[in-house]
């Protein structure tokens, strides 16, 4: 790939970077402004949302993948005595694409491992706010750090159409690295939709959560 057109599109990623910072205000807008922005909230909820489950759809393909390149690894292993780099690759990147395309999903309904002390003893209103101060403290930051730091890794990798270490290996860890940034991406837009949510709900334009979504939250924390 041509240096200079990999630049062009390194500037290009971070311009768009930086056009979509004022996204990450909505959420406090919607709670200093109640009502100004609650239509195009919502609009961005249900749109990152539905990316979130085509991540989802992906995710599951991976998951089946996984499924058969493995049985498949076994059967030859233990059957036949043939082993192939490739196939154990495949297992590699489905599991891994699986994980890091199925992430976003788990924050959007509540399937994360949540280690909560003192949030279940909050109301509504409470666990709202802790959303709020877990995604702005912890999340967005988390997230913007994996993408700065793969950034040049990963620019490298494409240059050079990098691809498996072993001979018959698959040529593609190029693709395998841009998981990590994507990753981050879909679950800093996710948080952004976690957010906004909380937000509305705090202002009333959004019902509360359902007691068996929060009862199941809690449920997975300590």
């Amino acid at each position: 790939m041509d240096p200079q057109l990999l630049g062009a599109m390194g500037t290009v990623f971070k311009w768009a970077g930086f056009a979509s910072l004022p996204l990450f205000a909505l959420p406090l807008l919607a709670l200093a402004v109640p009502g100004l922005l609650d239509g195009v909230a919502k609009r961005v909820i249900a749109l990152i949302d539905r990316i979130t489950g085509t991540a989802l759809g992906a995710a599951m393909f991976a998951g089946a993948v996984l499924i058969f390149a493995q049985l498949a690894v076994v059967v030859l292993r233990y059957a036949f005595g043939l082993s192939y780099t490739w196939l154990s690759e495949i297992v590699m990147y489905a599991f891994a694409a699986m994980f890091m395309l199925g992430g976003a999903a788990a924050l959007r309904d509540g399937a994360h491992v949540r280690v909560d002390i003192l949030r279940p003893r909050f109301g509504e209103a409470g666990r709202n706010w802790i959303e709020l101060a877990g995604a702005y403290l912890f999340l967005f930051p988390v997230c913007v750090r994996i993408i700065t730091t793969s950034e040049t890794g990963l620019a490298r990798s494409w240059m050079l159409l990098e691809g498996s270490r072993e001979s018959d290996g698959l040529p593609i860890l190029f693709l395998f690295k841009t998981m990590v940034p994507a990753f981050a991406v879909l679950l800093m837009a996710q948080g952004l939709s976690e957010s906004l949510k909380a937000a509305l709900r705090l202002t009333g334009a959004l019902p509360p959560a359902e007691p068996a979504a929060d009862a199941e939250a809690s449920g997975h924390g300590a």
